[in-house]
């Protein structure tokens, strides 16, 4: 019996108009520059929070225009909105713009977090600049040089592109597509499985990359049969959702597999996958998520964890239980 997500996953949700033109326009960009809303992120993908609102630093109090490093996220309600690079003390006390003034940035009054954590507590519109804000400036950090001829690359387009000053090469933002499949058996029982670093209590849904050259669904196929070394049929996408850790997009699919077929666990891969009723799911997810738990996550293995709202396979669960 196939089902639906019950939602949108959310980190899929967005109400910001992205504004592609205004991305070549340097004079209308440092027009809105003083009225813009600008959200910090460090190196490690973190931003601040204020209670469950994003904490934005004003734009004119950073310069009257563009700084360097900033990154156009797009408009919404008349308001321009802005990421720039930070830097973050290790207790995440304290944040400074790299470049810019310290004492615009949102700082000692407010908690930094990450998308991990916090994604869930935000509102479309916030979940939608963060998500976009963590993944562009993280493709900033990780590509400084041009991948031709290891020239210093430097940014254009307000962050949406990287172009070498020695070869002329132009680098737009990457994403790595990866496939997320619930597969069941058609009728009551999931198949989960966790990786060989996970508490013993601790499962989700099967995932892998797609590689070159290859279809989603037979990424699907393949990335099942490898790691539990089941046949998958009935292939179906039910939906998708960005995931910058550090620049994946996962790709939800449900399948069918036989329950009785006998499970063959990827050495290294895979340390445990059992079948379970979609009543052990249910009861599962109404115990709290990894999410949840504070502390390490740990327990008998009969204590079945399972994914929380952040991400997609926490949604494809919630909706197949449903």
């Amino acid at each position: 019996m196939s089902f639906a997500l019950d939602g949108l996953p959310v980190l899929s949700r967005s109400t910001v108009d992205r504004q592609e033109p205004l991305r070549d326009d340097p004079e209308r960009q440092d027009a809105l520059w003083p009225s813009s809303r600008v959200l910090p992120v460090d190196e490690h993908g973190r931003f601040p929070m204020s209670g469950e609102a994003l904490a934005f630093a004003e734009g004119a109090a950073l310069g009257p225009s563009t700084v360097d490093g900033a990154v156009l996220l797009g408009e919404h309600g008349g308001t321009a909105y802005w990421a720039v690079p930070a830097a973050v003390d290790e207790d995440g006390a304290d944040g400074r713009v790299d470049a810019a003034r310290a004492d615009a940035v949102p700082a000692a009054t407010e908690d930094w977090t990450d998308l991990r954590r916090s994604g869930a507590l935000l509102d479309a519109t916030a979940a939608g600049l963060a998500v976009t804000a963590v993944a562009v400036l993280g493709w900033h950090r990780r590509s400084p040089f041009c991948p031709r001829c290891g020239t210093r690359s430097l940014a254009g387009r307000a962050g949406w592109c990287r172009r070498c000053p020695s070869c002329g090469l132009e680098e737009y933002p990457r994403t790595d597509p990866a496939v997320i499949c619930l597969v069941h058996d058609g009728a009551d029982r999931v198949l989960v499985a966790r990786g060989p670093d996970w508490p013993v209590n601790r499962f989700s849904v099967l995932a892998g990359f797609v590689e070159a050259g290859e279809s989603l669904e037979a990424c699907v196929a393949r990335e099942v049969s490898e790691e539990v070394g089941v046949a998958v049929h009935d292939i179906r996408y039910l939906g998708s959702q960005p995931w910058p850790f550090p620049r994946s997009l996962m790709i939800g699919y449900e399948a069918t597999a036989d329950p009785d077929a006998p499970l063959v666990l990827a050495e290294g891969e895979i340390a445990d996958a059992r079948w379970v009723t979609r009543e052990e799911v249910r009861k599962a997810l109404a115990s709290g998520s990894w999410a949840g738990r504070e502390g390490p996550v740990h327990g008998e293995p009969g204590d079945l964890l399972l994914p929380g709202p952040v991400s997609i396979a926490g949604a494809m669960l919630r909706s197949w239980a449903g």
